[in-house]
């Protein structure tokens, strides 16, 4: 992520909400049940098909890109005991699997390990520590996690950049290291400045002619001069103009063995106000938003897959620039990663990383520790996380889903089919106002079959967002939603399964066999 002027930078209690939300949860569970003779006039009849129109989604397949200086901010100081909370809230997400964690961003180029004979340059502002290394390992070992760790590249240095490797190897260890990878978005260090001198002038890390063919000589430069041990990662670009030379690149850097890039579908530096990808809640939730990110990408992971390696889209989130406020906080956001996950299954994507630093508009979770230990702030995002690995779960393949026209945009629609074959469909309503009724035949009905309910007071909400009627409050200090969740079962009706969807909410249907 690169930001403007390269500065990259309740009301209730618990109880209550989560009272309040059951309460509503039941209302559309009651109504669920109230229509079990017939398929109500003006249902929408869909239809999930039985053939799998994907691979099987990834081991690891949700994972978090985290700036360097917010690894303390996440896991504390001490690596004796890293924040409890951050690592459940971490393996929630991907449970019994190893989740990859990237370390990088535009602090990737922002950081160095003092290097011996080297002065430090002018656009390092964060110092790796013996700390770092020590906090960062126990921690990613606590929640079993492997590692991205971005190396500097805009240094243009080989000293700095072997340095910073080694002193991973040797702090954190080969075996929780997935890869080193090199520099973030050099396709701007000819445009955006890497430091401003003390006249406030922007100093570029590259000159403006930079292009592709000199990225090639100077990653080639770099990564002869990291230990052979350990795999690259990259090209960790934004630019849609060098996705076309991915082949190029891998058929030159046999080393990499894992391809990266990163999309933000709104943007918030430089966008005018009339722009469509500018920070609102209606261009985040419009198909483009959902869509997009994955679209632009589907080639990309062909070219990859056919060297044989594994594509991670390893640096997303809603808006760059760190996010916007209305926008990014909001239950929106929930609603947009979850439709946007599966789109990136769709074409191929093998692992997406959401993108977070302390205190930034985006992240789905905030940290504070008191003398009572650990508390979490749960923001609305991480919920749409959590639905999608409810409803995706390793090994999941997705099948076709079949809507009449009248379904309208604001509806999605997606099914996976589990190795047990269990079957599930989330439906996504990102309307502001209009109910849905949904008839839906899935390829076989089972012996049992169950509805949850991702909700909010409205899209523009930053708390009271529940998941099968739970939430985590103001704060948790667990990182575990409390109580039991809430479902409604659902009985079949000629084969399909009657679900009401309110506005600005979200359901997952699970049928067991």
């Amino acid at each position: 992520m690169r930001v403007d002027g390269h500065i990259r930078t309740l009301i209730f209690s618990g109880v209550l909400v989560a009272a309040a939300s059951v309460a509503a949860l039941a209302v559309f569970a009651d109504k669920d049940r109230a229509d079990v003779r017939t398929i109500p006039r003006g249902a929408l009849r869909v239809e999930v098909g039985g053939s799998p129109i994907s691979r099987p989604i990834p081991a690891g397949y949700v994972g978090f890109s985290i700036e360097y200086w917010s690894s303390l901010a996440y896991s504390g100081a001490n690596p004796a005991a890293p924040n409890p909370t951050f690592i459940r809230l971490v393996q929630a997400l991907d449970p019994g699997s190893s989740p990859i964690i990237r370390f990088g961003g535009d602090t990737t180029d922002w950081t160095w390990w003092p290097t011996p004979g080297v002065a430090k340059p002018a656009g390092i502002r964060y110092t790796l520590t013996p700390r770092w290394l020590a906090v960062t390992r126990a921690s990613a070992r606590a929640m079993g996690a492997r590692l991205i760790l971005g190396i500097n590249f805009e240094a243009d240095s080989q000293a700095i950049a072997s340095a910073e490797a080694h002193a991973f190897l040797n702090g954190i260890g080969r075996d929780l290291i997935a890869g080193f990878e090199l520099g973030n978005e050099p396709e701007v260090y000819g445009t955006i400045g890497w430091y401003s001198n003390s006249a406030g002038v922007p100093v570029f890390g590259r000159p403006a002619s930079y292009d592709f063919g000199s990225f090639l000589r100077d990653y080639a430069a770099i990564a002869s001069a990291l230990p052979r041990g350990v795999p690259l990662v990259g090209p960790a670009s934004g630019a849609s103009q060098w996705l076309a030379e991915l082949n190029q690149f891998l058929r030159a850097n046999r080393r990499v063995r894992t391809v990266t890039f990163h999309r933000y579908p709104l943007h918030r530096c430089y966008t005018p106000r009339s722009s469509p990808t500018y920070p609102t809640i209606p261009n985040l939730l419009a198909p483009a938003a959902s869509i997009g990110p994955a679209a632009s990408l589907a080639s990309a992971v062909v070219v990859a897959h056919a060297h044989g390696l594994p594509f991670r889209a390893d640096e997303l989130n809603s808006v760059s620039c760190g996010g916007a406020w209305g926008v990014s906080n909001t239950f929106a956001s929930a609603l947009w990663v979850l439709d946007t996950l599966f789109h990136m299954a769709q074409v191929g994507v093998d692992g997406v990383n959401i993108h977070t630093f302390a205190r930034a508009r985006y992240e789905p979770f905030a940290f504070k520790h008191t003398r009572h230990g650990w508390q979490a702030q749960v923001k609305p995002m991480y919920y749409g996380l959590l639905m999608f690995a409810r409803a995706a779960p390793a090994g999941a393949r997705l099948l076709p889903t079949y809507a009449p026209p009248t379904a309208g945009k604001a509806l999605r629609m997606w099914a996976t089919r589990g190795t047990d074959g269990t079957l599930r469909v989330v439906l996504i309503n990102v309307s502001r106002s209009r109910t849905v009724t949904l008839a839906i035949r899935p390829p076989a009905t089972g012996a049992s079959a169950t509805l949850e309910r991702l909700l909010a007071p409205r899209l523009g909400a930053t708390h009271d967002v529940t998941l099968s009627g739970q939430g985590f409050g103001s704060d948790t200090a667990t990182g575990t939603l409390p109580g039991a969740p809430a479902m409604a079962s659902l009985t079949p009706i000629q084969r399909r399964y009657v679900v009401r969807v309110p506005p600005a909410s979200a359901a997952l249907i699970t049928v067991r066999r």
